[in-house]
């Protein structure tokens, strides 16, 4: 019977990378960290060796860069995972700019090799490696054999139980190196200008012994440093729980008549599509639905992409994010992700325990996507709602529509079948006035008004009234109180 080896995974500390590597990085592996020059290499690399070195845990950083490492310093101590006191303790730096420059790689990986023996170091980062490989390209030394020193280095470096970093400047992956070959890791990074928007993407194209989340994930670069934004995790126990015929009890829009109308209210952990044109009042409706949630000691969170709640009907909202009862993501980046908003909103979701949330609204959300995301939107839009539902949390999202009067539509994307509920507001007009109504489309597994439901807002919100009624004042062909009640109030009717 022979015992399987355990690869110890070291935690990067680098937010979403260990996610998107499995569950971190394979202690004593030989990695590539390779793209083309502005995407992130450098940092990425600096960020992983300032979150693992310790002084139990030593690193070596060697430069074969034109610049010294004291430039490169400069800038790298800008970030937040800088730490000066680590530099010449846990951290040491070794210029190797001379000896690439003679382009021996006999020379170069002598040195390499005498300072690891001398520091013993757990982790050695070479940056960039590319340097090496062009100096031996260039140079008329019949005895670089490039194939062997990579083999040699990856060797050595496993030998000495050491982590090893390569980083190096690399434009597509179709590169002919030795080195894709021999690591037993490959990262490589993207970026591309789109707009006005600067969007980074990472794939895990490697990384032996291990299962890697496929694809392309995003990450931006900000004064933390790097944050990769791994697509968010389903809940497969709660997605089967939510999958049963039995209806969750139902929670409350703090609007009596809708909670009617929705059957008792809202099921626990549905999605919602609250549809309807300008100025129909989609956002009170999620205003409220917060609020409610407030009023019985639930917490929510908003992702808003539309103006900021500064008027008097969203009062209440605004006091709500501001004693924390409500948290806020308002993202305006040009080069924002779903993936992104999906982790900012988990992470508040789990900082405030919240049950509620509310996406105001998709349209404004596709206009905050940078270009290139905006493709694949309704996929996107799909894996978001699972995301969010898995976790248990009520989602309530408004979407806008152009009113065609006629024309009875649940949203622009084709994603109404993507939720468990959909309410639609529409516009009407009856004797030269323009009158709103209401109705539930749809709730999952649960019966429902099918009322047109007529409703105003007014500065108590949204006040839901009469069903609409025809001209002679029959509903179904049978006469009804409810016109002669209004009619006596002056209301409307129609």
């Amino acid at each position: 019977m022979t015992t399987k080896v355990t690869i110890n995974r070291l935690a990067t500390g680098v937010p979403g990378l260990d996610e998107v590597l499995g569950g971190g990085l394979p202690e004593f592996s030989f990695n590539l960290i390779a793209g083309p020059p502005g995407c992130g290499k450098t940092t990425l690399a600096h960020q992983i060796m300032f979150n693992l070195a310790k002084p139990e845990r030593p690193a070596i950083f060697f430069t074969v860069l034109g610049e010294p490492p004291l430039k490169m310093l400069r800038y790298q101590q800008q970030f937040d995972f800088f730490d000066s006191e680590a530099i010449n303790h846990s951290i040491r730096y070794i210029n190797l700019a001379d000896d690439t420059l003679a382009g021996n790689l006999d020379e170069v990986l002598r040195r390499i090799v005498a300072e690891v023996e001398a520091h013993g170091p757990a982790l050695v980062f070479v940056d960039s490696f590319r340097s090496v490989v062009l100096a031996s390209q260039t140079q008329d030394n019949p005895n670089n054999n490039l194939p062997q020193f990579v083999q040699q280095l990856g060797m050595l470096m496993t030998t000495w139980q050491a982590t090893t970093f390569l980083i190096g400047e690399y434009f597509t992956e179709t590169d002919t190196n030795p080195i894709f070959t021999v690591a037993d890791g490959l990262i490589w990074l993207r970026q591309s200008v789109q707009r006005n928007s600067m969007v980074r993407k990472m794939e895990i194209m490697k990384m032996r012994g291990q299962p890697t989340l496929p694809g392309l994930h995003t990450f931006r670069i900000d004064t933390s440093g790097i944050k990769v934004f791994a697509p968010a995790a389903i809940n497969v126990k709660k997605q089967d729980d939510l999958s049963k015929n039995v209806v969750p009890p139902r929670l409350k829009m703090g609007i009596p008549q809708l909670d009617e109308m929705l059957g008792g209210g809202l099921p626990q952990g549905y999605s919602l599509l609250v549809a309807g044109p300008s100025g129909s009042g989609k956002s009170i409706l999620a205003a409220s639905f917060l609020a409610e949630g407030a009023r019985t000691g639930e917490t929510g969170v908003i992702a808003m992409f539309e103006p900021r709640p500064n008027h008097s009907q969203n009062a209440t909202l605004a006091r709500l994010i501001k004693s924390d009862k409500v948290g806020l993501i308002d993202s305006h980046a040009p080069d924002t992700s779903i993936d992104e908003i999906v982790q900012l909103l988990l992470g508040e979701i789990k900082r405030l325990k919240a049950t509620r949330v509310v996406i105001d609204s998709l349209s404004g959300f596709e206009l905050a996507l940078a270009p290139t995301f905006r493709e694949d939107f309704r996929e996107s839009l799909s894996r978001m709602v699972t995301a969010l539902t898995s976790v248990g949390v009520s989602v309530l999202m408004t979407s806008e529509l152009e009113d065609r009067y006629t024309d009875l539509r649940f949203s622009p994307y084709g994603t109404a079948f993507l939720t468990d509920a959909i309410i639609v507001q529409r516009y009407i007009e009856v004797q030269s006035r323009l009158l709103r109504i209401m109705a539930v489309v749809k709730v999952r597994a649960s019966a429902h008004s099918d009322e047109l439901r007529l409703y105003r807002i007014d500065d108590k919100g949204l006040q839901i009234d009469a069903m609409l009624l025809d001209q002679e004042g029959l509903l179904g062909g049978r006469p009804t109180q409810r016109r002669s009640d209004r009619a006596r109030h002056g209301e409307y009717e129609a």
